[in-house]
């Protein structure tokens, strides 16, 4: 049947391919707020399963889900529904047939129909115990024919017609059932509600099932079956279901029908019962008050039945899981979090008698001493620590000791090998006459952690930044937590209805008398009491005296016995702690039913032993226990030939009540085929059961796979297998539910190949195969309603989630948790794909055990040892079980081996599968393999009749005789064993579909009425606490909780997010509308009593709650294995995971508020740049930023990142002469604080507080094109700071900071040429000190020469000869000291000599500029500092000689620029290198006119005057005056009378520093230069059309193009002046800003391609206006600069005139 999809365009997306479309309306009801809600269908379709066209065709029986919405929410999801006038469109209806019947003969045949109803009636009474007559079987013909007319579907409805319907399904006669048949399908084919209303009705008389045979109730499951097809299509493939025998199957239908039936009178509308409710009994018509509570028991009724008929009851016998800890589910949880603290636990230990533990020992020595002295070979011991591969707990025996490292050897039952352990890890349990069994109630402990006390059951997430609302419980009322809750007083009250009148009355009036209530306890005021839980204690005590094991089963595993009757049975048992519910079972039923009599149980306790009159069942029946005595009684009486119905009906009401002894005597033929005896003695009993009917009640289906295992088997005997086929063959021939239960699980097959074995010479073998083999259809019937009743179970349970999440009641049905705890079974080994084992063990190298199942066949476990030893042990999970056949499942579950022909002699070639039910004992072989050497997945094993818990796999021969193997891996095959997966699909999509429709109509909300916003967070509050609460109340591991809340989180939050986050038309979001108010009102909401405050409060818990979820999976833990040492040495590694990228809320959260904060800034930006405070306003706003994100989402390093994106984007938004002026603002104001902090004190710190707070906000430049210019001031500034007031630790800070704002590095470039040049000052120094040594040795020489002259001349040439000896001497020192007189003047002056420190400096790192050079310093320079600079200049070229190849080296030119230090009088006075020169020439001046300096320096008069206005000023030293004849005036020493000066200590009159003002020209150069490097960028592109250029070859041809290219021509850069040099970085950076306004763009696989996109409007250079003719750039020069420092020498003052000198 196909339909049109109407509304294609609203969908709503489920996950990948699949979307949700709204169909059509269902039905329509008052909510619980008074408002209509509509019942919607969803279709839910696969991508291609919509169709392309708009009224493509689609098929109506698709799945679909039934979802109650709003007026809102239509509106917002679905509005088209919504009519002209407002109201919901529903389905429409059909125009009348042509031809339909007039009123006057549809009267004559309702007429007719009447009356051939009484006449029916009247026949049925005639033939009672007779043949029926003709006429009736015509009269129900006839009655069918009217039946299919559908205007007469109303005349049906009387209740007559149920009544000759129930009669005339249970004759006996198979026409008259037949001619029912007909009538009831003729009547259920004009439309669903008709067809279950008739089954409703049908199923809801009294004991109908004992009316029906065999293909009635086939008939009317197949009329459900056709009526439930089209309303859950929900697939179970590859889950196991069991098989369901008919009667069981009936039953559930009639609950099944019972439930829905309710939840329509819930649903639906007080008009729309009345028509619907004729067929239905009047019981059921109850008020509306009560039809809740009918509902929940009729709910509780169907899961328990449930339960038992998918034999999750099983499942019951296993321990629970401990109750997840109480978490957000919402936000992923590491691996180790999930740690629950288990409560105290009752355990069976096993104790020594006679040995002493470790506790009683003073320390570890001695008791170590003690366990050597002791310990014998053959004694059981316990392992006390973890060590290695042994862990606290395992025990074994011991073997041996020696002198090794451990010393005790030990057989390990949990490994099943010998470990070496040491002394004081073990205790001494004895042999087997010297231990014990106790119970003890140990504490949880967990490994790792020593000391650590559980939790407190009430979570406080004190660890949080900011706790989420909704995970913290509610507050309850202490008098509320005194009493059980509706919820748990209705599962109570649910047991209680299922006891009899009276056993009722008496709880009544237990209630009664304790409640001491005014009103009388009736069925009405019942279930509306408050009851304690004292109370509730006392009855949960006594329940089970009056329950059978079916109710007492479900009494363990509800929710109100786990929590309050476990404590009531262990404070009344006496034990410390509460027991868990099976735990407790049998010290329940011991102490709940009543006692017998003292001299009753004396004369039972010296009653013998049980003894079988079979001794085949001997052992059958000491298993068993007491509980064998049944089968005793059941023995006797079948014993005799014909055995007596009164010794046998009550033996089968006791097996009825305790099934267990009947299951087990079944399940005995699933033994090995030695067993002969005790096969035939069971078999011979089970055919005697099936002769009584009572017997047919027993639970025969749930053990019938034991006798197909005995039916497969191939050892069976030919004996065995003919008792059995006459007992199978009696059983299907009385009742044939078991004939299709035979045919699900492939009885025909089993029987045929039976039949060919023995040659056909079983009796009865071929009718029983017809038998099976006729059922084929109802076993498809049988399946097909098992598939639609659980998915119509699950889907009813998802509608009471979904009705829980739209009205907020609790829900109240008993069970509920326990149906769902089994629809979650496997979650929490979902991630663990095909987990059928607990672990694995193999015999060597286990470091490499993991190889075996990382489903990587390139990887292998390697084995190391003798040739045969290799094993692998599986410890298998329970209850999986490596069959062919599983319950009517035809896909085989195998275990398979991986190997690789490659492998070669480390493939195997002969494997053993062995198994057995300990570590111990594993010493059955399953199966042997020969394993071909082409190969590579080999079938271990398939067909097992049993559970075996150790499967060991045993390679005994390799190829070609290797010794080592390989193994590839191991799989099992086959069905998956939970429900979870198909659950988890459908509870996701239903929670998507609720939350993302409710996230629409919020956002719809919010489009209208943005302050709605402000209610966002209370309205999210209130929904995810309600998904919280549901998880930790229902839900039973981490894993299904944690599908759950990303499942809401997704749907609901980031739709949400989507929308808020979203640019409205006014291009601004919602959220970012109110983030902007927030900032606005930041500082009035310090007054906690203001307005402001509490707006801030709701926008701070509503961006709290939306960034709380991280987004990045966490990395999964490091488990920190112990590394063995000494003889069990091994090796392991870990690897770590990387974290994931993050989710979309986190990028749209993080997208609006970098957009607030560009809005924010530009605001600023656009009204304050031209403000003398612009810095230090902008660094205020840029912590307030800082310090908001903080506020709304915490310290994540997301929103950061955002806010200083978001301030970079505002800074990109201004032109560039704008920016330009930004970034000189930030250098000067760097500038200024780093100078400022130099004073010290308070001030001082000050300044460095502001400049800490700069930097940080200077910071993003570092991704910024305006980083260039940023650094072009920076770097102009420092030069001058570096210079004139010197380096400090505080540059080095600032760098180390602000580094990454510096693309060419020139200012860390200047700081390594000062240390660069402080190096070739110490080396400039030592040659000083060479060069005095070399001159003084000359010296001396020289004097012992004229030492020698003098005393080898002759006393008789005395008087001439001395006189020409004094001519030469005199003559040679006159030349020597000729020559040496320049070398005097450098190294010699009468004083103290200046300590000079020269600065190399490159000028491809310092901006020093041409005004400022020295062109001829030694005319400039006294003679004493000219030499020193001479000297140096002699000094670098030398060793510059050493360094550089010849024709390269570098011209010196000095510069003006740079400090000295001169002293005057008692002070001492810091100036620069031109006020120094000035004041120097007052040693022999007392008047010198600024002309003649500027003649004598030939620098620039501002330059000049610069320097001159600190020493003129009230601290200096000089007196400016003013004469007509010398223009700029004359300069003198300051006369103290005159003007008080200071007149001891430091004097600074450095000049101060000289800013540039971006606007002038070297802005408009800045910006020329940027503009043609735009032109040059993308003219090449241009160029290269569509192939575009790799950004590196980009950058080279445009610096190409700037030096030699006709664009700028050679002339342009002298214009230019500075700003022309242009670099890689500067081409970077035009790149970039073209990027930025689209002009560029990158290709999509390689980002590092750049091409040209669209045209833009670049600002081409005026070249016409700029000067061609320049020569170029000058070369580049090194700059000197000089230091003078003093060294602090005592200077004596002048007392006549004052004077400057520079000392040492």
């Amino acid at each position: 049947m196909v339909g049109e999809l109407r509304y294609r365009e609203f969908r709503v997306p489920l996950g990948p391919g699949l979307h949700a479309y709204p169909d059509e309306l269902i039905r329509q009801r008052v909510g619980p707020d008074g408002h209509p809600e509509y019942q919607i269908r969803w279709l839910i379709l696969r991508r291609g399963d919509d169709g392309e066209g708009d009224s493509a065709p689609v098929d109506c029986k698709a799945e679909h889900i039934l979802l109650w919405m709003s007026d809102d929410e239509i509106y917002a999801n679905c509005h088209k529904m919504l009519g002209e006038d407002g109201q919901v469109i529903g389905p429409s209806q059909e125009p009348a047939e042509a031809g339909a019947l007039d009123k006057s003969v549809l009267g004559e045949m309702e007429t007719d129909v009447k009356s051939l109803i009484q006449r029916a009636l009247r026949q049925l009474q005639e033939c009672v115990g007779t043949a029926p007559p003709a006429p009736l079987l015509h009269t129900a013909h006839v009655l069918s024919a009217y039946a299919s007319i559908e205007p007469l579907t109303g005349v049906f409805k009387d209740p007559r017609v149920l009544d000759l319907l129930m009669h005339m399904l249970s004759s006996p006669d198979y026409q008259i059932r037949w001619s029912a048949g007909r009538m009831i399908q003729a009547l259920s084919s004009h439309d669903a509600g008709t067809r279950t209303q008739i089954l409703l009705s049908l199923s809801q008389q009294e004991a109908i099932e004992k009316h029906l045979d065999f293909d009635s109730r086939c008939a009317l499951l197949a009329l459900f079956a056709q009526a439930t097809l089209a309303e859950h299509p929900m697939s179970f493939e590859g889950v196991q279901l069991p098989q369901v025998p008919g009667r069981l199957l009936f039953s559930l239908v009639k609950r099944y029908l019972h439930v829905t039936f309710l939840l329509d009178q819930m649903s639906g509308s007080a008009g729309e019962q009345g028509p619907q409710s004729s067929f239905v009994p009047e019981e059921l018509n109850v008020g509306r008050d009560r039809l809740e509570l009918e509902f929940s028991m009729a709910m509780g009724a169907l899961i328990s039945e449930l339960v038992q008929a998918m034999r999750w009851d099983w499942a019951s016998s296993r321990p629970g899981r401990r109750a997840r800890a109480s978490s957000s589910i919402f936000q992923p949880q590491p691996a180790d979090a999930g740690l629950a603290f288990p409560r105290p636990h009752a355990q069976l230990i096993r104790r020594s008698r006679r040995f002493r533990s470790r506790t009683e020992f003073a320390s570890g020595n001695s008791y170590a001493l003690y366990v050597r002295d002791m310990l014998r070979p053959g004694m059981w011991v316990r392992m006390l620590d973890n060590y290695e591969e042994i862990t606290a707990g395992d025990e074994g025996r011991f073997r041996q000791s020696n002198d090794g490292v451990p010393p005790a050897q030990v057989l390990w039952e949990s490994t099943g090998r010998t470990y070496w352990v040491h002394w004081h890890m073990l205790e001494i349990l004895g042999f087997e006459e010297d231990i014990e069994n106790v119970v003890e109630y140990q504490e949880p402990v967990v490994s790792g952690a020593l000391g650590v006390a559980p939790p407190s059951r009430r979570w406080k997430p004190i660890t949080e930044l900011f706790a989420v609302p909704y995970v913290v419980p509610e507050e309850g009322d202490a008098e509320e937590s005194e009493h059980l809750t509706q919820a748990e007083w209705w599962e109570l009250l649910f047991f209680i209805k299922k006891l009899s009148a009276a056993e009722q009355q008496q709880v009544v009036q237990l209630l009664q008398d304790n409640l001491d209530g005014e009103h009388v306890l009736d069925n009405e005021i019942l279930p509306e009491l408050t009851v304690p839980i004292e109370l509730a204690q006392d009855l949960l005590l006594s329940l089970p005296q009056q329950l059978d094991d079916s109710a007492l089963r479900d009494l363990f595993n509800c929710y109100v016995y786990r929590k309050y009757g476990s404590e009531a049975l262990a404070g009344q048992l006496g034990y410390p702690y509460p027991l868990d519910a099976q735990q407790a079972a049998f010290v329940l039923k011991a102490e709940a039913r009543p006692q017998e009599s003292e001299g009753v149980a004396s004369a039972e306790a010296k009653e013998p032993p049980l003894q079988s009159a079979s001794p085949a069942l001997q052992r059958l029946v000491e298993g068993l226990g007491p509980s064998g005595k049944l089968l005793v009684d059941l023995e006797r009486a079948l014993s005799s030939e014909v055995p007596q119905e009164s010794e046998v009906k009550p033996c089968l009401l006791q097996l009825r009540r305790q099934p267990q002894p009947f299951l087990t005597l079944m399940q005995s033929l699933d033994t090995p085929a030695t067993n002969k005896a005790l096969h035939l003695t069971v078999l011979r009993i089970l055919s005697q059961l099936v002769n009584f009917p009572e017997a047919l009640l027993l639970p025969w289906h749930e053990a019938m796979d034991a006798c197909m295992a005995c039916l497969r088997s191939p050892n069976t005997d030919r004996e065995v297998l003919q008792e059995l086929i006459f007992f199978l063959h009696r059983l299907t021939s009385t009742s044939r539910d078991y004939a299709v239960i035979l045919n699900q699980l492939g009885a025909r097959e089993a029987i045929s190949k039976a039949l060919e074995k023995h040659r056909g010479k079983l009796e009865l073998g071929q009718e029983l195969r017809d038998a099976v083999f006729k059922c084929e259809k109802h076993a498809h019937l049988y399946r097909k309603l098992t598939t639609n009743i659980l998915g119509g179970c699950i889907q009813m349970v998802l509608g009471q989630i979904e009705e829980h999440r739209r009205t907020h009641r609790p829900i109240n049905i008993p069970f509920f948790d326990v149906v769902l705890r089994y629809l979650c079974q496997g979650s929490s080994e979902d991630m663990k794909k095909d987990r059928y084992w607990e672990k694995v063990e193999v015999s060597s190298n286990p470091h490499r055990i993991g190889k075996l199942t990382d489903r990587n066949p390139k990887t292998y476990w390697e084995s190391s040892g003798t040739a045969g030893s290799h094993s692998i042990t599986l410890h298998m999970r329970k209850g999986v079980l490596i069959s062919s056949h599983w319950f009517f499942f035809p896909t085989p579950r195998k275990l398979t081996l991986l190997v690789a022909g490659e492998d070669s002699s480390y493939m195997p070639a002969f494997v053993v599968v062995c198994g057995g039910d300990s570590i111990s004992s594993v010493n059955t072989e399953l199966n042997a393999v020969n394993v071909m050497p082409s190969a590579s997945r080999v079938v271990l094993l398939e067909n097992l009749s049993r559970f075996w818990p150790i499967i060991q796999i045993r390679i005994k021969r390799c190829q070609q005789g290797g010794i080592d193997t390989r193994i590839r891996g191991l799989e099992v095959q086959g069905p998956k064993l939970a429900f979870w997966p198909v659950f988890r699909e459908q509870l996701c999509r239903h929670t998507r579909l609720f939350y993302m429709v409710r996230a629409q109509a919020w956002s719809q909300d919010i489009t209208e009425d943005r302050r709605s916003l402000l209610h966002l967070s209370s309205r999210l509050n209130g929904a995810l606490r309600q998904e919280q609460n549901f998880a930790d109340r229902f839900l039973p591991d981490d894993e299904a909780a944690q599908a759950l809340g990303k499942t809401c989180w997704e749907a609901l939050v980031s739709p949400l997010v989507q929308n808020i986050t979203s640019p409205d038309e006014d291009s601004s979001s919602s959220l970012g509308w109110l983030l902007d108010q927030y900032l606005e009102c930041r500082d009035a909401a310090h007054n906690p009593q203001s307005r402001a405050a509490a707006f801030s409060s709701r926008v701070r818990r509503l961006t709290h709650l939306l960034v709380h979820v991280e987004p990045c999976e966490a990395a999964p833990p490091v488990v920190a294995i112990p590394q063995p040492k000494g003889r069990n040495r091994s090796h392991d590694w870990s690897s770590l995971a990387t974290r994931g990228l993050p989710s979309s809320i986190m990028r749209n959260l993080t997208r609006c508020w970098r957009a607030v904060v560009e809005e924010q800034v530009n605001k600023f930006l656009t009204s304050s740049w031209r403000e003398d405070d612009f810095v230090p306003r902008y660094c205020e706003l840029f912590y307030k930023l800082q310090k908001s994100s903080s506020e709304l989402f915490g310290p994540r390093a997301a929103f950061l990142l955002a806010m200083q994106n978001g301030c970079a984007d505002a800074l990109l938004r201004l032109p560039f002469l704008r920016a330009t002026h930004v970034t000189e603002q930030f250098a000067r104001h760097i500038d200024q604080r780093i100078q400022g902090s130099r004073m010290g004190g308070a001030r001082g710190m000050e300044m460095l507080a502001q400049l800490q707070r700069c930097l940080e906000s200077v910071l993003i430049f570092s991704r910024l094109e305006i980083a260039t210019t940023f650094e072009h001031y920076y770097q102009h500034y420092m030069a001058d700071r570096l210079l004139s007031v010197g380096s400090s630790w505080l540059e080095g800070a600032v760098m180390e900071q602000i580094g990454l704002c510096f693309p060419n590095r020139l200012p860390q470039q200047m700081l390594q040429s000062l240390h660069t040049s402080e190096e070739l000052q110490r080396q400039f120094h030592v040659y000083q000190l060479q060069q005095l040594d070399q001159e003084l040795l000359k010296l001396e020489d020289t004097k012992k020469k004229m030492q020698v002259a003098h005393g080898d001349s002759g006393k008789e040439h005395k008087s001439k000869k001395e006189e020409a000896a004094r001519e030469t001497a005199a003559v040679t020192t006159a030349e020597e000291d000729g020559e040496e007189e320049d070398g005097e003047e450098e190294l010699y002056y009468e004083g103290t000599m200046p300590e000079v420190c020269v600065l190399v400096l490159s000028p491809r790192y310092w901006p020093v500029k041409s005004v400022c050079h020295m062109l001829n310093p030694t005319a400039c320079l006294p003679s004493y500092l000219k030499g020193t600079l001479n000297h140096y200049s002699n000094f670098y070229s030398k060793s510059q000689s050493h360094a550089v190849e010849e024709g390269s080296h570098r011209r010196l030119q000095w510069t003006w620029q740079g400090r000295a230090e001169l002293q005057f009088g008692d002070q001492l006075l810091h100036v620069s290198t031109v006020q120094m020169w000035l004041l120097l020439y007052f040693n022999d001046l007392k008047v010198v006119s600024v002309e003649s300096l500027l003649a004598l320096s030939e620098l620039p008069p501002d330059v000049l005057h610069h320097a001159i206005g600190p020493l003129t000023s009230s601290r200096g030293p000089l007196d400016l005056q003013e004469q007509r004849d010398k223009p700029g005036g004359v300069l003198k020493i300051r006369d103290d009378s005159e003007e008080p000066r200071p007149r001891r200590g430091n004097v600074w009159l450095i000049p101060p520093q000289r800013y540039l003002n971006a606007e002038d020209e070297e802005g408009r150069n800045l910006e020329k230069r940027r503009n043609l490097l735009n032109c040059l960028v993308v003219r090449i592109l241009k160029a290269h059309g569509d192939e575009g250029l790799h950004i590196d070859q980009l950058v080279c041809l445009v610096l190409e193009a700037w030096e030699n290219g006709p664009c700028p021509p050679r002339g342009l850069v002298s214009s230019l002046g500075r700003g022309a040099a242009c670099s890689s970085t500067d081409v970077l950076s035009c790149i970039l800003h073209l990027l930025g306004k689209g002009t560029l763009r990158r290709h999509d696989d390689r980002p590092q391609m750049l091409f040209y996109a669209v045209p833009v409007t670049v600002m081409e250079p005026h070249t016409e206006s700029l000067n061609p003719g320049s020569t170029g750039p000058n070369p580049p020069l090194t700059f000197h600069t000089l230091q003078i420092r003093s060294r602090g020498v005592p200077y004596a003052s002048c007392t006549g005139t004052q004077s400057f000198s520079t000392f040492r």
